[in-house]
């Protein structure tokens, strides 16, 4: 009995110390040892790195804040044209059988390259009478310096020099017509032997729209047997209702989508307005220049979706993926400068405006809104919360 009282009071003594122990204060030095210090070391909850190969496998884009007019603005449809000076129909002017040609839809020509050679019997009886003709006009000349001379001897009246000299200018006026048209069907002037073909040729660099002939078909003056169209200059051909037309003005921005690249939004300007209603359609034309000009993914002809921007009131905006929602509050990530090799996003609270086309109007707390150069997650906002909550939980 005695000694299980001994046991007893010993284990009493042990638990004392332990508990002394917990309570004393480190080293002097270093300060006491508290809990806050412990927590102080442990990752921040709003921010989650990723390594390259994590930022590509959740697809992660970035953009800036941009200014955007949301909610004011008339949706229409148009097309992408070129204007009439850019399109050319390329024709054999004198016609006759196609007899070489190589071009194919899409091809880059350049200016005075071939496009098909012309084979016509008629090119040969041309170019016959011009020789002719270049032969009586050097007799015609003789005679009517022989005339002029009679006429100052007084042996012939002044009559004779005057026929002499109408029937010169009438060879001369000839010949000329003779070469232009020997030079407009794209035949030599005065060579010889005599040729049965001629070439048609790029009256300017452009691509091939259009190639209507095959190769021994015969051809007019009238055909169209290539469409030639230089893209530098496309412009947006909006269609827009008769009611809306009040709204409109010069000068005004206008966004447009192509349906095979729908994510991209270009920008164009509102140049000239119709001034005159389709009778069937009940539509005013409206003609925009393009802020970007040589766009290669842009092509003459194609369908567009657009919005005529009808006030000048610009809030800050971003894609509607950008902004995530979770626990009833939106958030945003903002690209923090990478260290270490990874990169990391920061989890910014803030409030969600009007949406429309896409974007959402976004007010940032503090001097963060005032930032121009930061950049916002897009594509994978959601990867990152999901990422950084499960983190979180993790701890």
């Amino acid at each position: 009995m005695r000694f299980s009282l001994y046991k007893v009071a010993v284990l009493c003594v042990v638990l004392a110390a332990g508990c002394t122990s917990n309570t004393e204060p480190a080293d002097p030095a270093n300060g006491p040892a508290t809990a806050t210090d412990a927590d102080s070391t442990a990752a921040p909850t709003d921010l989650v790195s990723l390594t390259p190969d994590e930022q590509q496998l959740a697809g992660i884009q970035t953009i800036s804040l941009t200014q955007r007019v949301l909610g004011a603005g008339l949706k229409v449809n148009g097309v992408l044209d070129v204007p009439p000076d850019k399109m050319v129909s390329v024709s054999a002017p004198l016609g006759g059988i196609v007899e070489r040609t190589t071009l194919l839809q899409g091809m880059h020509v350049r200016k005075g390259q071939a496009l098909a050679v012309i084979s016509n019997p008629d090119f040969i009886q041309l170019q016959q009478d011009y020789l002719e003709t270049q032969s009586q006009l050097r007799y015609a000349k003789l005679e009517l310096e022989r005339q002029r001379e009679l006429v100052r001897e007084e042996v012939a009246p002044a009559k004779n020099a005057q026929q002499a000299q109408a029937r010169y200018g009438a060879l001369t006026a000839q010949a000329a017509g003779q070469v232009a048209r020997l030079r407009l069907a794209g035949l030599p002037v005065g060579a010889r032997p005599f040729v049965t073909t001629a070439t048609l040729r790029a009256p300017k660099a452009a691509f091939v729209k259009a190639v209507n002939v095959a190769v021994g078909q015969s051809v007019t003056p009238t055909d169209a047997l290539f469409v030639l169209v230089d893209p530098d200059h496309l412009h947006v051909e909006l269609t827009v209702f008769e009611k809306d037309a009040a709204q409109l003005k010069q000068g005004q921005r206008i966004r447009f989508t192509v349906p095979n690249d729908s994510s991209v939004e270009r920008t164009a300007t509102v140049y000239l307005i119709g001034r005159t209603v389709d009778e069937t359609q009940r539509t005013v034309r409206v003609h925009g220049h393009l802020d970007r000009e040589n766009d290669p993914a842009l092509r003459p002809g194609m369908f567009v979706r657009a919005v005529i921007e009808t006030t000048t009131r610009r809030v800050p905006a971003l894609p509607n993926q950008a902004v995530v929602d979770y626990e009833g509050k939106q958030y945003v990530f903002r690209q923090e400068p990478a260290a270490a090799g990874r990169q990391a996003f920061r989890m910014v609270e803030v409030r969600r405006g009007e949406s429309a086309d896409g974007y959402s109007e976004v007010f940032i707390p503090g001097a963060a809104a005032a930032d121009s150069t930061a950049r916002y997650a897009t594509e994978g906002a959601y990867s990152l919360l999901s990422k950084l909550k499960n983190a979180s939980e993790e701890d």
